[in-house]
């Protein structure tokens, strides 16, 4: 595992897409996302970051994504980490957590 810790992205925005309207929204599916890892995984080591795709001047957004995502290639909400795409749209958990074990993320009872 790196020291700077693992990055968990999400790109999403405020404007539900239309496919998505009886979807949570792309913020709160952030803070659910950080909810369930933080009760299945020792999340001290994860760093969290949401991103607006309709924001500018976000510094460490990466704006390929971003354009991706504008341009109908990528749904959102997206989830990446360390600068892997995870999912797209309704988020797996089971994909999440598989990719955080990976980078050597730790469930709690495994610690």
């Amino acid at each position: 595992m790196k020291d700077k810790g693992i990055r968990v992205v999400v790109y999403g925005a405020d404007v539900k897409c239309a496919s998505c309207v009886n979807a949570p929204g792309s913020r709160e599916t952030y803070e659910w996302l950080q909810a369930a890892i933080g009760r299945k995984f020792n999340d001290s080591h994860i760093i969290y970051a949401y991103y607006d795709i309709h924001e500018e001047k976000q510094a460490d957004a990466d704006h390929s994504i971003i354009q991706q995502i504008l341009n109908g290639e990528l749904f959102y909400p997206l989830v990446m980490i360390e600068n892997e795409v995870v999912t797209e749209g309704d988020p797996r958990l089971k994909k999440v957590y598989q990719v955080l074990e990976r980078h050597g993320i730790k469930q709690l009872g495994n610690l």
